[in-house]
């Protein structure tokens, strides 16, 4: 006798929940975090999914109904086009408009000399983070927004309507994905909550990294406050997409801040001590965080190591597996793994190899969750993300 989709929804999130807090499930959760391969698959193109986000939410839901997955991300194709343009934002390339139909949206960083925020800048930042950000940034990466002082045109305050309503709609929608994947198709929405290290923030959206780097050798004590500035507010928009349940944990995308992208002194003295209270006061609140580590950064994981035992999922990019679990295996739950490049020029038998190798050499006593090294794209051959899925159910049984 089959079983409901509340049946399914229950076996999975007490699988899935098993492992994130390091234990031994009855099978190792498939948690693949799949962007454009959803698109590829449900016939669909990387323009239309970003445009219209019904179109990623449906084809995000015909992905977990097809394939054995026990947890997905509602939409990781996540710039909806009708929000970003809505303020007209500069520092995303749209599919079909400033990139090709067929390849994922980009983010466009600015020349060093044209910065978002301005090497003069900090003072502002450090003394009212929320004011300069709406003041000063917003009409920077806004062709839409005029400065204060300006006169406000009609569509400066189209803008902010059109922004408000997008927002409303995207965010409203996101609620409703996840009630449909459980509902329609049985499957965990794999996490609640998005966190960014205030570093990682100053490299991304503010000064950009060569303004970052450069500000890093000449002014560290001026990044460190603006880091220590920013701080709460990340706090608060973690906590504040959390998972009220506490299943399901809060995301950390980590970007820009590992080594060689800087510095163990500035990794030391500036990235850690402003994220790691973050993720301490995150898991006092009874939330754990998924510390999505993209690149390598195995220069770090002792440093990792002292974080209180269960409170985050350390996900594996291109560094070693194998070396984050005997570093990190004991005290916490492991994903990843599994090379993209695999996924898109190797053949089935290759992924199931390597999907072997992985679940023995890290799995054995739970505490891992089966997903690629990094967000599954369009490149990602079907068979090879079924070969993945297929040889974890059927091999990774405890």
């Amino acid at each position: 006798m089959s079983k409901s989709k509340a049946e399914l929804y229950q076996e999975r999130l007490k699988r899935y929940t098993t492992a994130v807090k390091n234990g031994k499930p009855d099978m190792i959760p498939i948690r693949p975090f799949v962007a454009e391969f959803t698109a590829r698959y449900a016939g669909y193109s990387c323009q239309e999914v970003t445009h219209d986000y019904r179109k990623a939410h449906l084809a995000v839901r015909k992905c977990a109904a097809d394939f054995d997955w026990d947890a997905v991300v509602g939409n990781m194709v996540y710039v909806w086009t009708g929000l970003t343009q809505a303020i007209d934002l500069v520092y995303y390339g749209v599919p079909g408009i400033d990139v090709s139909p067929d390849v994922g949206f980009q983010y466009r960083e600015p020349p060093e000399d044209k910065a978002f925020m301005r090497l003069e800048d900090y003072d502002a930042l450090i003394q009212d983070p929320t004011g300069y950000l709406f003041n000063t940034w917003l009409p920077r990466v806004s062709r839409a927004i005029v400065p204060p002082g300006e006169p406000a045109t009609f569509r400066h305050n189209l803008a902010f309507l059109k922004g408000g309503m997008a927002m409303m709609d995207y965010f409203g929608a996101l609620g409703e994905q996840n009630e449909l994947l459980r509902d329609e198709t049985g499957t965990v929405s794999a996490i609640s909550g998005i966190l960014k290290a205030p570093l990682d923030i100053m490299a991304d959206k503010l000064r950009g990294y060569y303004g970052l780097v450069h500000d890093l050798m000449e002014c560290p004590d001026k990044v460190l406050k603006a880091c220590e500035a920013l701080a709460p507010h990340l706090l608060w928009i973690a906590l504040s997409g959390a998972d009220p349940a506490g299943n399901v944990p809060i995301t950390m995308w980590m970007h820009r801040s590992c080594v060689p992208f800087i510095t163990p002194d500035h990794f030391e003295h500036i990235y850690w001590p402003t994220i790691k209270p973050i993720i301490e006061e995150i898991w006092r609140r009874g939330h754990q965080v998924l510390l999505y580590a993209e690149g390598n950064w195995d220069f770090h994981l002792e440093t990792f190591r002292t974080l209180p035992a269960g409170s985050v999922i350390f996900h594996v990019d291109q560094g070693d597996i194998f070396q984050a679990h005997r570093i990190l295996g004991d005290k916490f739950c492991l994903s990843g793994g599994l090379p993209n490049t695999l996924l898109s020029m190797g053949t089935p038998e290759e992924v199931r190899e390597y999907c072997k190798k992985i679940i023995d050499g890290v799995a054995a006593d739970g505490g891992y969750i089966m997903d690629a090294s990094a967000i599954i794209q369009n490149d990602a051959r079907v068979e090879n993300v079924q070969a993945m899925t297929e040889f974890t159910r059927d091999y990774g049984q405890y």
